[in-house]
C-alpha cells in the first residue's frame, strides 16, 4: 500500500531525510517515531505530496506521488501536525466541502457526514462555526475529514494532540477498526504508549535516517531488552538514555 523508495530531502545545508526506504502492507498500523527534528514530519509531508523530495519517490497503492499525484492523493487521507480549518464554516459545511473535493455524490456525502459526525460525537455541533469548537473538537473534525472518502491509506502526524482520554480511546479504536478492514495507517507520534498499544510495527528515525524497524518484540531483542516496552528501547536506540541515568 505504501512504498517509500530511497527518498532524501534537504533544506539548504540541512539534510532532513536521508535515503529513507520502507514499505507498509495493507491493514498495518505503522508507528513512525523519532526525536524532535529527526525528519518525521518532513517524511509524512513527502508521502502526502505536500513536499517534493530532492531524490527518490513514494508510491501509494501503486501510484507515484510525483508522476501521478492526483490518483495517489485520491486514496490518501492526510492529517498534518498543524491542520488548517476554515473557521467561518460550520462543521457540516467543512465536511461537505472536503467531500466535494473527493467527488462524493450528494446522497453518499450526506450519509457519510452524518455517520462521521455521529461517530466522533460532533453531530450536535454540526451547525456551529468551527471557531467555536474546542481544540479537541477541531482535531476530531480533522480526522472526520480525512476519513470521509474511505481512503486506503491514512497518513497522520500526531493524531492524539489535544484529545481528552475519551477522544484518544475513540480514535485508537477507530484506527484499529479501519486497519482490520484493510486500511494502512502511517502514524507519527511522540506518544510511545499509543504506538505500543496499537502499532503492528515501529520505525525509528534519527537525524534523517531510519535506524530501527520492526515489532516492539524484535526491537527489544536487538537492544538486549527483556521487555518490549518502547520507552527504554527508543531512548537507547536514539542515544538519549544516558542523559537520564540519575
Amino acid at each position: 500500500m505504501i512504498q517509500v523508495k530511497n527518498i532524501s530531502k534537504n533544506f539548504g545545508t540541512l539534510r532532513a531525510v536521508q535515503q529513507l526506504s520502507l514499505e507498509v502492507p495493507p491493514g498495518e498500523i505503522f508507528a513512525f517515531l523519532g526525536p524532535n527534528g529527526a525528519g518525521k514530519t518532513t517524511t509524512l509531508k513527502i508521502m502526502a505530496g505536500v513536499l517534493a523530495p530532492n531524490s527518490g519517490d513514494v508510491e501509494i497503492c501503486g501510484y507515484s506521488i510525483l508522476r501521478d499525484p492526483l490518483k495517489a492523493k485520491a486514496v490518501i487521507g492526510y492529517i498534518p501536525d498543524r491542520p488548517f480549518l476554515y473557521e467561518k464554516l460550520t462543521g457540516y459545511e467543512f465536511l461537505h466541502f472536503v467531500g466535494g473535493l473527493y467527488n462524493l455524490g450528494k446522497e453518499e456525502l450526506k450519509k457519510e457526514i452524518a455517520a462521521k459526525l455521529t461517530l466522533f460525537d460532533l453531530w450536535d455541533w454540526r451547525r456551529e462555526l468551527i471557531e467555536g469548537y474546542s481544540h479537541g473538537m477541531k482535531q476530531r473534525l480533522v480526522i472526520c475529514s480525512a476519513l470521509i472518502h474511505h481512503p486506503k491509506v491514512l497518513i497522520v502526524d500526531e493524531p492524539m494532540v489535544g484529545l481528552d482520554p475519551r477522544g484518544t480511546r475513540l480514535v485508537k479504536r477507530i484506527f484499529q477498526k479501519e486497519s482490520a478492514e484493510g486500511m494502512s495507517i502511517f502514524m507519527s507520534t511522540h506518544t510511545l504508549s499509543t504506538a505500543q498499544e496499537i502499532a503492528h510495527r515501529i520505525g525509528i528515525i534519527h537525524k534523517g535516517s531510519l535506524i530501527a524497524l520492526g515489532t516492539p518484540e524484535s526491537l527489544a531483542r536487538e537492544t538486549d531488552r527483556h521487555s518490549p516496552e518502547l520507552e527504554p528501547i527508543f531512548l537507547k536506540l536514539t542515544g538519549e538514555s544516558e542523559e537520564y541515568d540519575l
